[in-house]
């Protein structure tokens, strides 16, 4: 088949990389324009495009799909493929390719549709998520269910590890469903709307530890937000981001917040319905993670039993 892939982070490029080994001819990649990045703002391409340029792709980068499509039009594809590929496809473009469009999602659809279904699902402290391959639709995620896969949510996995497992899982579907497509023996499933929820991109809100939840949840809370954008809390007027952390056994009676206990390896802090994090890697502001031991010969060693995370964000 001759196939548009489009996709943009580093979770697009496996799939990307299975359409090519499966030997379809990827008549053009489409991805996200090249981006500023890090403090010095340097122009940085996407992954999908470092990819296909090594792959020796041809690469087209419109700054809106739905205003910029020629490329695709000229290529004149029988399918198209997604894979985080970051905006909407209007109708003109889904209409281009005789088999349609085709997007690999990281959720089990209708639950977490769209930009950020790992971060939710690891966030909410659910014990599986997965691949959905859907046909697109105008609407966001919507479109009906061709293949679903779900694989478990480890106690210490975060959104990086689940990202990457996902990422594969993807990549080893899309090649199962190209032969199915293209020989017209798919079985397209309608969503049930009514079930759908959602996982908009994440706010700077969401990245704020709400101590009074229970220790379970802000586990959840820093496991899914780790590798990016991280959880954070303060202490002394510092922002304080927090790697790792797990529950503890036991039960305090100290406000949400407060530590309770310092070690070398651990600060725990109480948490709602008088549960007991301990924190195990932090980060103070402007300097490297690091582990308690290190942060407590630094920037945290007045942080003590009775002092209170968060109070002045």
């Amino acid at each position: 088949m001759k196939i548009v892939f489009m996709g943009t982070p580093d979770f697009a490029v496996p799939v990307m990389e299975a359409v090519q080994e499966a030997g379809h001819d990827i008549a053009l990649v489409v991805t996200q324009p090249d981006r500023p990045k890090g403090r010095k703002k340097t122009l940085t391409p996407p992954p999908v495009k470092t990819a296909a340029e090594r792959l020796d792709l041809p690469v087209f980068q419109p700054e809106k799909i739905k205003e910029d499509y020629q490329p695709v039009l000229e290529a004149a594809p029988d399918l198209i493929v997604t894979a985080a590929f970051g905006q909407l496809l209007p109708k003109k473009v889904l209409d281009i390719p005789e088999l349609g469009a085709v997007n690999v999602h990281a959720s089990l659809l209708p639950k977490y549709r769209g930009g950020a279904p790992i971060h939710y699902a690891v966030m909410n402290g659910e014990k599986e998520t997965g691949i959905t391959i859907m046909y697109m639709a105008e609407k966001l995620d919507a479109g009906d269910m061709l293949l679903k896969r779900s694989i478990p949510i480890n106690p210490d996995d975060t959104t990086g590890t689940m990202h990457d497992k996902l990422s594969l899982l993807g990549a080893e579907m899309i090649k199962e469903i190209l032969p199915m497509l293209e020989k017209g023996e798919v079985e397209p499933e309608p969503q049930n709307s009514s079930e759908a929820t959602f996982a908009p991109n994440i706010t700077k809100e969401k990245e704020f530890i709400n101590w009074e939840a229970p220790a379970e949840e802000v586990s959840s809370q820093i496991r899914g937000l780790n590798p990016w954008p991280a959880a954070y809390t303060t202490f002394f007027g510092k922002r304080l981001k927090v790697w790792e952390a797990e529950p503890v056994e036991g039960s305090v009676n100290d406000l949400p917040g407060t530590v309770t206990a310092v070690t070398d390896k651990a600060v725990h802090v109480a948490c709602g319905s008088g549960t007991v994090l301990a924190l195990k890697k932090v980060q103070p502001s402007g300097k490297k993670p690091m582990d308690i031991a290190t942060f407590y010969n630094g920037q945290g060693r007045d942080v003590k039993a009775g002092t209170v995370l968060g109070i002045d964000e």
